[in-house]
């Protein structure tokens, strides 16, 4: 036979190729069709259809079995990588073993989150899964919803009541507002009015559509000149109160943990602000993929109340 000039991959049946490697194992049609669990005829017409397809013999029957012509040799190694290289990415699609994955997931989050979710989950990924590695993204970037569908992000966690259409959601907890300020404020140690807050001065972190509800509510309490800051994000908060005589008003989780690390206080808020529900989301696409499944797993155990 004279081999083909070129072959287009949309014209290789990939069962050939996995017939053809058997062969090459087992040098035997009655072997090789009983290691892959067909009949004799199918094993021989799979080789005559490969034969036509690449223009070269394949294998020779000889005393010994079927042996292999120097094409087929050629073609061994490369032909054997990639169909190892494939099954090795049908099978990490199919399962996910923490243990030996070192996979990057990627978290959408506030930086109110990360101060809450990602020290314990830091370490509890250490634990189960010693080779992942997390990167944290911001989840009000308006293009997240179209990052998770492309796989870009893994996962979401916060308020976000824009995620609807082809999102998965569940519960993790629901979260009030409280207002913290330094150890030591004239409002330190007092039950809060809504007289005394009035008269405070305050920072706000401008965070999201839900924030920035609250915000806009407790302005038209206090009045705009009462605002003396107004930050982007809390990171900085913890530094800020402790140098001056201001209140913020923060989610009660993301306070009290502010508040075991640095000398500040948490009050119960004078006004009567509506509590919001702290949802995992992540994308129809990704609902059965076993790393999404082991991870929104793993949150939840950790923070679902």
């Amino acid at each position: 036979m004279n081999k083909a000039k070129s072959l287009r991959l949309r014209d290789v049946d990939l069962n050939l190729l996995v017939t053809y490697r058997q062969l090459l194992r087992d040098r035997r049609v009655s072997a090789a069709a009983q290691s892959l669990g067909l009949s004799q005829p199918a094993v021989s017409s799979a080789l005559n259809r490969l034969r036509k397809l690449v223009g070269d013999e394949l294998f020779v029957r000889t005393s010994r079995g079927m042996e292999p012509t120097p094409y087929a040799e050629q073609l061994a190694k490369p032909i054997d990588e990639a169909l190892r290289a494939i099954q090795d990415a049908l099978n990490e699609g199919a399962s996910f073993d923490p243990l030996s994955s070192e996979r990057q997931f990627v978290l959408a989050v506030a930086d109110v989150g990360e101060i809450y979710f990602l020290p314990s989950l830091m370490g509890a990924v250490g634990e189960a899964a010693p080779g992942v590695r997390l990167k944290a993204v911001s989840n009000q970037d308006p293009g997240m919803k179209g990052d998770m569908e492309e796989g870009k992000v893994d996962l979401a966690i916060g308020f976000l009541p824009e995620l609807k259409t082809d999102i998965f959601q569940r519960r993790l907890f629901r979260q009030r507002d409280v207002c913290l300020f330094r150890q030591g404020h004239p409002l330190d140690g007092r039950k809060l009015t809504i007289e005394d807050f009035a008269q405070a001065d305050h920072v706000f972190v401008d965070l999201g559509r839900g924030h920035g509800m609250v915000n806009s509510a407790i302005e038209r309490v206090v009045g705009h000149r009462a605002v003396k800051l107004r930050a982007p994000h809390f990171t900085a908060l913890p530094y800020l109160l402790l140098e001056a005589d201001l209140v913020v008003t923060i989610p009660e989780k993301i306070a009290k943990r502010l508040a075991s690390y640095f000398p500040l206080s948490v009050a119960d808020h004078p006004m009567d602000l509506p509590d919001y529900q702290i949802n995992l989301f992540w994308h129809a696409k990704f609902h059965h993929e076993p790393g999404n499944q082991w991870l929104r797993t793993l949150i939840y155990n950790m923070f679902s109340e």
